[in-house]
């Protein structure tokens, strides 16, 4: 592998440490005050410089990333909180939305609250907020390469309703800075089931600062709702007062041979550490667009907020009922499974 900018076989890298986390690997902590307590992270470093945390007790998704120490991702006001606080009714579910790397929404349930066939559907689905199970967390030697992976499964289930699992594998290799998730979700229900899930990437300060350059795979993108402007979509800006989000929907996305698309975010004076002005950093996002041919944007540079939402998805967010009468809601039949590819990268020019 090249680590700290020479190639190594393992043994030269065996021969200059005692246990690997010296330089890399995985730790599995728990918080322990407050609305987090109980709240489990898996701590990831990759020795040259990326690091970030997954929350298996929240729908293994992923909080804080950094580099070299700054960090990439935006975290919510309300923290980690354990899920036993989730409210599903409505828009509770904002009071525990933890931010971080990424948000999953899902998995029957993504967007505006609404009610369909008597079931009351909370904002965004219960995905972000359910506890996985069988969840590992392993490091391993393939020759000269150590890769790190954990997996587990996130159940949204309901008796004499529909029952999805969602299966989770997310992975990086020492010395490199990329993070892959894979997903299956499987119907284990005997009845057509509906499915619904977005990718909810939060990126903030100081990767999005005013220096900051966005670039889309899209040819054209529009305001979810009628009369907000377009605005310049590829920069950012400083904290704005009484700011209110603004969501857009990508359109005609970009593709390479394989069905990926490509968001990328680029900061020419990222603070580096050891640097006094900062230098190139460009952060990468690409998913497969077959089972997410979606990509919607949530923008909010307001105060105490200042965060950038790159959201790939298989709907649209004005919820299931709106999705069904649009004919676009995507239905597993019993024993049926969709499988997802998504990656981040982190270039730095040094």
């Amino acid at each position: 592998m090249k680590l700290y900018g020479k190639q190594w076989s393992r043994r030269e890298l065996e021969a200059r440490f005692g246990r690997i986390e010296q330089i890399g690997g995985l730790r599995r902590v728990t918080l322990n005050e407050g609305p987090e307590a109980g709240v489990e992270q898996i701590q990831v470093r990759t020795g040259s410089g990326l690091s970030y945390n997954v929350l298996p007790t929240r729908g293994m998704d992923s909080g804080l990333a950094e580099f070299g120490g700054a960090p990439l991702s935006w975290l919510s006001p309300v923290g980690e909180v354990h899920p036993a606080y989730f409210d599903d009714r409505g828009l509770g579910w904002l009071r525990t939305a933890a931010g971080g790397l990424l948000m999953t929404c899902g998995l029957t349930q993504v967007g505006s609250p609404g009610e369909e066939s008597g079931e009351a559907l909370g904002l965004h689905g219960r995905s972000h907020h359910t506890p996985a199970r069988q969840v590992t967390a392993k490091g391993n030697w393939n020759e000269d390469e150590y890769e790190m992976r954990i997996q587990g499964q996130v159940d949204e289930a309901i008796l004499f309703g529909p029952h999805l699992r969602l299966a989770r594998t997310i992975s990086s290799k020492l010395g490199q800075n990329n993070i892959t998730i894979e997903d299956e979700v499987e119907n284990l229900g005997f009845e057509p089931a509906p499915h619904m899930l977005l990718y909810h990437f939060n990126l903030g300060f100081p990767l999005l600062s005013e220096a900051a350059q966005i670039t889309f795979p899209s040819g054209r993108a529009r305001p979810r709702e009628e009369g907000v402007p377009v605005e310049a979509l590829g920069s950012w800006q400083a904290p704005q007062s009484e700011y209110t989000e603004r969501v857009y929907y990508h359109e005609g996305l970009m593709t390479d041979s394989e069905g990926f698309a490509e968001a990328r975010i680029h900061n020419p004076r990222f603070p580096l550490a050891g640097s006094q002005t900062g230098g190139p950093l460009t952060v990468r996002l690409n998913w497969d667009t077959h089972p997410l041919p979606n990509l919607i944007q949530w923008k909010m540079p307001g105060m105490g907020m200042h965060a950038l939402g790159i959201e790939p998805a298989n709907c649209h967010l004005e919820g299931r009922p709106a999705e069904r009468a649009r004919g676009t809601l995507v239905t597993l039949e019993p024993g049926q499974n969709l499988k997802y590819r998504l990656g981040i990268s982190i270039e730095c020019e040094s």
